[in-house]
């Protein structure tokens, strides 16, 4: 297991999960979201690369449309 903190919220995930299984696993489209890990913004082809560690801050932004 490995405790990150999401969005300013601490919790815990499966160890070796990459940034791609964390968006599966909250059901997030890739087009519409946008990924920073410690202070980084993270490219989109490196989602399925990526694994995330203890102690990662990660901060998922979607994008809403409207006007």
């Amino acid at each position: 297991m490995a405790k990150i903190q999401l969005n300013g919220k601490k919790t815990i995930i499966k160890a070796n999960l990459s940034v791609g299984d964390l968006i599966k696993k909250y059901k997030l489209k890739e087009s519409n979201i946008a990924i920073e890990i410690n202070g980084v913004i993270l490219p989109k082809n490196k989602y399925n690369k990526k694994r995330l560690r203890t102690n990662d801050k990660i901060e998922i932004v979607q994008f809403i449309g409207g006007g």
